[in-house]
């Protein structure tokens, strides 16, 4: 349990890591110190593998590739430097967020095939949905016909990764044009509200962890 307003997932004893779903918005800055402690007691060999589904109050975060002119409205959310790869994201209400810390030891120390996987497991969920989406040629992330509807973000520290994806259920995708999100000029986003899709996030948490057992 990584915070009071956490509860398991369905199934989550069957799987062979800790699956987490936390029902209340959580502070940016308390799930990055509840994400870079687990992950130190990964790195130890005192805590298993664990992935931590939540949600954030409105805010900017900014990757380590984050260009300052890409943030258009500075002003308007809070704004948090991440220490994670790429560069201007939004976290918000009706966005779930996926925290991944897992050991890449045994999964052979690949980050490129790690990334992958994520985007293999996003694509996946989002069939589950009944929403075809896919990858982009030099871009990170998933979209559908020419929104991007997923964003990736990771970090690795001591083989063990950080951070992970957001999949835009519900949120106010007006709230994205506060910054370039992703870098990606001209590029809307869209969510699965916006394509008429599932937006319950029970349905959506149960979709990303039957997939995530396919995929990992």
């Amino acid at each position: 349990m990584l915070t009071p307003a956490s509860r398991p997932a369905p199934d989550a004893a069957a799987a062979p890591l800790e699956w987490v779903a936390t029902t209340a918005p959580v502070p940016y800055e308390a799930a990055l110190a509840a994400m870079e402690a687990r992950a130190a007691a990964i790195a130890d060999g005192d805590a298993p593998d664990c992935v931590w589904l939540l949600e954030h109050p409105p805010l900017y975060t900014a990757g380590t590739s984050a260009d300052e002119a890409e943030l258009l409205k500075p002003a308007r959310f809070p704004v948090f430097k991440a220490g994670r790869g790429g560069r201007y994201t939004y976290h918000g209400p009706g966005q779930r967020i996926a925290y991944a810390m897992l050991d890449l030891t045994p999964r052979g120390r690949d980050v490129r095939a790690y990334v992958a996987a994520l985007e293999t497991w996003l694509i996946a969920t989002l069939a589950r949905l009944g929403v075809e989406a896919e990858r982009r040629p030099g871009a990170v992330g998933i979209f559908v016909g020419d929104a991007k509807i997923a964003s990736i973000g990771v970090r690795v520290r001591r083989w063990v990764t950080l951070h992970g994806v957001s999949l835009n259920v519900d949120p106010d995708l007006e709230h994205f044009s506060g910054i370039v999100p992703c870098g990606l000029h001209h590029t809307p986003v869209t969510s699965l509200a916006a394509l008429g899709a599932e937006t319950e996030m029970a349905r959506i948490d149960e979709a990303l962890h039957a997939s995530f057992l396919e995929n990992f």
